[in-house]
């Protein structure tokens, strides 16, 4: 695969480049590593194929994945991470539902999410678990990687694109969501 168009928000990217440039580079390298045409049948990209082949090369690198922290409380309907040994968890008397739409991986305080579900949200939905894990001080930067409006045409259904995921954060204004991301727009 590769990276077609990024946005840094919040001084995402800058913050990659002064503080882990290293990274940076794996992240670019790792992307690159990909082979999308695996991912492909019938016409279609298959999401969760994608998603696999980014697990397998994330986890090549030695990021770890929190894929499993988020978790869905019905009624209630709020993503809760799961917080730091020592630190209380709220009570809740619904049971957790595992969300499993959501990919986080997380080294040297930089996350790593791949949006690639689909969503009528995208600011308050898609990035709650970086931000949680930015003001519960686990990170400094997050990555986000979009497919791009070229691939999301040939996904098996449709996903935020990035093109539709900048233009709609670009609405709710300069500080949402109040943590530094890169967002990476990539295709085949």
């Amino acid at each position: 695969m590769k990276i077609e168009a990024h946005h840094s928000h919040l001084n995402g990217e800058e913050y990659l480049l002064v503080h882990h440039k290293q990274l940076w580079d794996e992240i670019q390298e790792m992307i690159a590593g990909i082979d999308a045409s695996s991912c492909r049948g019938e016409g279609e990209y298959f999401p969760e194929d994608l998603r696999r082949a980014f697990e397998t090369g994330l986890g090549a690198y030695g990021w770890n994945d929190l894929k499993n922290a988020s978790t869905v409380r019905s009624p209630l309907s709020r993503c809760v991470s799961e917080f730091p040994a020592g630190i209380p968890k709220r009570k809740f008397q619904s049971t957790p539902i595992l969300s499993p739409n959501k990919i986080v991986f997380v080294k040297d305080r930089v996350a790593f999410e791949v949006v690639l579900s689909p969503s009528p949200f995208f600011v308050s939905d898609r990035f709650a678990e970086p931000l949680s894990l930015y003001v519960s001080d686990v990170i400094d930067v997050g990555v986000a990687i979009l497919p791009t409006k070229k691939l999301e045409r040939t996904m098996a259904f449709d996903v935020l694109s990035y093109e539709r995921g900048i233009h709609n954060m670009s609405r709710h204004g300069r500080s949402v969501p109040a943590v530094p991301l890169v967002f990476l727009g990539v295709s085949p």
